[in-house]
């Protein structure tokens, strides 16, 4: 089971009554798009239908339906100032009790919505690496950390995978097509191959590699020299994060390149 929906399922055992809250329409400027959802239990939630107002009122819908033994219900709310929100758009939310076929159906969907995430692969669990990976396990994509060193491999957060191997080039070639790369290793002979490898399959949404203006000049003259060519070399990133912030401590490094991958990831 995914790290989602493992804590989906803890989630659902612990509440035997819930609400679920779904968009059913989305029009104009809103928090959140058509088909998101939203459990509500009579003391906690799971998931997002986009905060503020509207999730305030959505809640409270979803709680009277617990408290009064309803089945169902529905709100169409306009997002204007009678409720404290100016997106000017409008949402229709369905409300319904949780039923045992719909935990299982929301529980598998669940599942396989995580497993189809974009994939993002980390080569190295340094300094930077574990903050690249605590940054990038709170966003919708799986990530997996890959590394040659089995200490390095300790204190990632929760849903990141650890991979231990000593040829870290095969996890380029079995990535799925539009993965993300981010090379970050203890050894530039490794990154080289890495990023070449990342390079040359020529489906990959992002290929980054962690180093300065000299290292770049370095891996070009390498690349070009073991039948590289500079089209392919133009996808490479490379210092990862730019180089307008010039602050090299790991978090902010992390920020930064979190951004870039995002980006490249939604195309």
């Amino acid at each position: 089971m995914s790290a989602l929906a493992g804590r989906l399922a803890a989630f659902l055992d612990a509440a035997p009554v819930l609400a679920l809250v779904e968009v059913r329409e989305a029009k104009g400027s809103t928090p959140r798009e058509e088909g998101a959802w939203m459990l509500v239990s009579l003391s906690s939630i799971f998931g997002t239908i986009g905060g503020g107002q509207l999730e305030f009122l959505a809640i409270d819908k979803a709680r009277e339906l617990i408290e009064r033994n309803l089945s169902s219900g529905a709100l169409d709310v306009p997002l204007g100032p009678e409720i404290g929100q100016c997106c000017g758009g409008r949402v229709v939310l369905d409300l319904n009790i949780l039923d045992a076929g719909k935990r299982a159906t929301l529980l598998r969907e669940t599942e396989d919505a995580d497993l189809a995430r974009p994939q993002v692969i980390l080569f190295g669990g340094g300094h930077v690496g574990h903050a690249l990976a605590a940054a990038l396990a709170l966003l919708p994509v799986r990530v997996t950390v890959v590394e040659t060193r089995n200490d390095a491999l300790a204190d990632f957060p929760d849903g990141v995978e650890t991979m231990l191997t000593a040829i870290p080039e095969d996890a380029v070639r079995t990535a799925r097509p539009g993965s993300a790369f981010v090379v970050l290793t203890h050894d530039h002979a490794l990154d080289f191959l890495l990023v070449s490898e990342a390079l040359g399959r020529g489906d990959a949404a992002y290929v980054g590699m962690i180093g300065s203006k000299t290292k770049r000049a370095t891996f070009r003259s390498w690349y070009l020299k073991n039948g590289g060519d500079e089209t392919r070399l133009a996808w490479l990133i490379s210092p990862i994060g730019g180089e307008r912030v010039r602050d090299k401590r790991p978090a902010v490094i992390a920020a930064l390149a979190t951004a870039e991958i995002m980006a490249a990831l939604s195309g």
